[in-house]
């Protein structure tokens, strides 16, 4: 079972590199804080950028996941924003697409090693980031023109609801009730994305809203749990393959434990088209980021030949751009924050 450990290398680490990893860390739950989940979207890339496999990225990432969840969903219980229910329920399935995930992860390692893998993970960034940064973007301009107002109109939702398919499920904290076998694909998706590029909550929480019909507040709240749920099965996977890096994982986990209250302040004070605005606008950048890394590792499995400069300018440029989204993200964040501090004292 440990085959797939063999060609994977933990990289050195240096004062670089620590502090470089403790910003992404800072700025990835800066981000997490203030959009409720889905700033490991920054911290898979960080990685990979800095030469982390991609499979030891996702699993050290999930890794610091599951303890960040934990606190998280417990503050926000505390505040009734969480569903236990609906958050224990679609943990359990998204268990299952994690380790469908993880299968297809491995699989991938062992017959094209640690440049498939890496040019399969950053495909998979670039596609969902740009559907899903697109799709947002859009939502927090339609919010933006109405003056923050309109709630999301979730037609799809209510029409599955509608839908009497056995066994229907109530969530009481949600207020929902809704078929079972809406709930699983939803699930599943969530839980092999996360296994994928670490980043669940990008299905989660938007399939919560979109297709279940879970307020956002609930939606982010509840997300966490699933997150928690998936986090540690999928971590112990993972460690049981070799690919948890600890020492990642320790310093992120103590980066983003600083950012994640400050997001979570920053919330409170700014408006929600603008939490949809700096959640798009990274993706999209990251997005960008990720694609441009993509010809060093088509080169090394040889389906390409870019010259050398060629593939180093690109991926400089790439962590380059991974750098200026990072701070673009933080800026706003910081930024709208003490504004709105300024507004209240001046108030």
């Amino acid at each position: 079972m440990h085959g797939a450990g063999e060609m994977i290398t933990f990289i050195d680490l240096n004062v670089y590199s620590v502090i470089f990893l403790f910003l992404v860390g800072f700025i990835g739950g800066l981000v997490s804080g203030f959009i409720g989940s889905g700033g490991a979207f920054v911290l898979t890339p960080g990685m990979m950028s800095l030469g982390v496999p991609g499979p030891v990225a996702v699993a050290s990432n999930m890794c610091h996941k599951f303890p960040k969840a934990l606190v998280g969903s417990i503050k926000r219980y505390r505040y009734g924003q969480v569903d236990i229910k609906l958050g224990v329920i679609m943990g359990l399935f998204a268990e299952i697409g994690v380790q469908l995930g993880i299968k297809v992860q491995t699989t991938i390692l062992e017959r094209w090693g640690q440049a498939g893998s890496n040019l399969y993970v950053s495909l998979a960034f670039v596609v969902v980031l740009l559907t899903v940064g697109s799709f947002v973007m859009r939502d927090a301009m339609r919010l933006a023109r109405n003056g923050g107002a309109g709630g999301s109109s979730n037609r799809l939702a209510q029409r599955l609801q509608a839908i009497e398919l056995w066994p229907m499920i109530t969530f009481k904290r949600a207020g929902v009730r809704i078929s079972m076998w809406f709930l699983i694909p939803v699930a599943l998706a969530t839980g092999m994305l996360a296994a994928t590029i670490a980043v669940g909550g990008f299905i989660g929480v938007p399939g919560l809203m979109y297709v279940i019909g879970v307020t956002s507040i609930v939606a982010s709240a509840s997300e966490l749990v699933i997150a928690f749920v998936m986090g540690l099965g999928g971590t112990l996977i993972w460690a049981y393959y070799g690919m948890v890096d600890i020492r990642l994982t320790l310093i992120i986990l103590g980066g983003s434990l600083f950012g994640v209250q400050l997001g979570a302040i920053g919330t409170t004070y700014v408006k929600e088209y603008m939490i949809k605005m700096v959640m798009a606008i990274i993706m999209l950048i990251v997005a960008v980021s990720r694609f441009l890394a993509m010809p060093k590792y088509l080169n090394k499995l040889s389906l390409t030949n870019f010259a050398d400069t060629t593939v180093s300018l690109l991926s400089q440029t790439s962590f380059g751009i991974m750098v200026v989204a990072l701070l673009i993200g933080a800026g706003i964040i910081l930024a709208s924050m003490f504004k709105a501090r300024r507004l209240e004292s001046g108030a």
